[in-house]
């Protein structure tokens, strides 16, 4: 395979991407799809690279988090079996549903969790010690992902640093069951489109694997209430500006 300039850029992509997304418990696919998208990429590329990709910045992540002890099992076993359903579902039978219904809904629900995690970081908020309905929100956050073209880690992470997870565990936690959501709808994914663009796809795993580690022992070592400033002002920033997208794209049809 003859290596292109840009390949080194896709390191650098699924570099920075894999560090927001392991530090954060969010965000490869927005972070580099954004980033591809603005280069010029077809989106159908971009998508499908992304996703090959991921099955494997995941799994070096969620093992990262593991032997840095940032994962709860019975959290992960809770999360992880009903995404998966809830992915595969999504990927084999809700494909249809139009995005531009769907997308809005979910950066709106985004939104409240955002502003619900600053008022905790801010210590205006106490959480609630109890996390319950982790199976359902699981499978809503699988089935967003796999029907929505991610979600995953926004909806997952949030809503559980919102009601009160411990963020080093929470994070980490979502990054493992990520692995087995993102390889159920990944595996459909490539049944029906195939194996494409090998390059993007190696320079997303090289840049992602690098990072993985050094994310997992960031994510551990920095202040919670700083982690969750972050992930407040990170999906605050999504959110809007996804909703104003839809908002202006509406306003000049």
């Amino acid at each position: 395979m003859e290596l292109s300039s840009e390949f080194w850029w896709f390191i650098l992509i699924g570099l920075g991407a894999q560090l927001v997304d392991g530090a954060l418990g969010m965000a490869f696919g927005l972070v580099s799809s954004s980033v591809m998208l603005s280069m010029g990429l077809p989106p159908a590329q971009v998508s499908a690279s992304v996703h090959t990709a991921e099955v494997f910045t995941t799994g070096a992540s969620g093992v990262s988090h593991l032997v840095a002890g940032n994962v709860d099992r019975r959290l992960f076993v809770r999360l992880a079996i009903p995404g998966a359903i809830g992915g595969a579902i999504g990927a084999y039978g809700l494909t249809q549903l139009p995005g531009d219904v769907i997308r809005p809904l979910i950066y709106l629900y985004l939104l409240v969790l955002a502003i619900v995690i600053l008022l905790r970081a801010a210590g205006r908020l106490v959480p609630k010690g109890d996390i319950k309905r982790v199976p359902l929100l699981g499978a809503v956050a699988g089935f967003l992902d796999a029907t929505g073209g991610g979600g995953w880690g926004p909806v997952a992470t949030s809503t559980l640093l919102a009601r009160g997870g411990q963020a080093r565990t929470t994070i980490g936690t979502v990054n493992a069951a990520e692995f087995v959501v993102t390889l159920t709808v990944s595996a459909t994914f490539l049944l029906s489109m195939g194996l494409h663009h090998l390059q993007i796809v190696a320079g997303l795993l090289i840049g992602g694997m690098m990072a993985a580690p050094l994310a997992a022992v960031l994510v551990k070592r920095v202040k919670e209430r700083w982690v969750l400033v972050a992930v407040g002002v990170l999906v605050l920033a999504i959110s809007l500006y996804q909703i104003g997208h839809t908002v202006f794209g509406l306003l000049g049809r």
